[in-house]
């Protein structure tokens, strides 16, 4: 049984499974979205994306803790240089999982696992989300002066108000014949 175990085993040693994590982050980081299965690619996006948090700050300490990790100098410099400053603004949730067909041989769930900041048919959209801020505060928000002027302005405008008439529908009356409806009734 597998009670309290947080993590996909992956059918793997634990020697195995790490240092095949530590590989397909590592291609992930160089190739920017990789492609495998869909237990995998979570098991991956689990391993990463702490990875990827530690490298937005560029201290010695940071970058040999994402080392004893990814085991690459390579791929160690890639994310602290490029990838980092993508992400800087970014609170969380580097990665994008991408389900796709399964594989012909043994019916498997593939999916593309790939870093959101780097997607071009995604990356349009997300220039135009990032001007729009998300989180907001409980506290009461203060107009600013040229908003009060208007709304004091709007409160002094004379209102006008305007006289409805109202006319009595009968509901025994018809509508007026017209030569259509006459043609009908003869």
């Amino acid at each position: 049984m597998r009670h309290g175990k947080k993590f996909n085993h992956l059918g793997r040693t634990s020697s195995h499974r790490k240092s095949m994590l530590a590989n397909m982050a590592t291609s992930l980081i160089t190739h920017k979205r990789i492609t495998t299965t869909l237990a995998k690619a979570k098991a991956l996006r689990m391993y990463v994306e702490p990875i990827i948090t530690k490298s937005k700050e560029d201290t010695t300490h940071s970058r040999r803790t994402v080392f004893s990790y990814l085991q690459d100098k390579d791929a160690v410099t890639m994310l602290f240089r490029d990838i980092a400053q993508k992400v800087a603004n970014r609170p969380g949730g580097y990665t994008r999982i991408i389900k796709l067909n399964n594989r012909l041989g043994d019916n498997a769930e593939m999916a593309l696992i790939e870093l959101v900041d780097y997607n071009e048919v995604y990356g349009k959209d997300s220039a135009a989300a990032e001007k729009k801020t998300t989180r907001r505060s409980r506290a009461k928000k203060t107009t600013s002066a040229p908003a009060k002027k208007a709304a004091e302005a709007l409160e002094e405008a004379p209102v006008v108000e305007e006289e409805v008439v109202e006319t009595p529908v009968n509901e025994t009356e018809e509508a007026p014949a017209t030569e259509e409806n006459k043609e009908d009734k003869a």
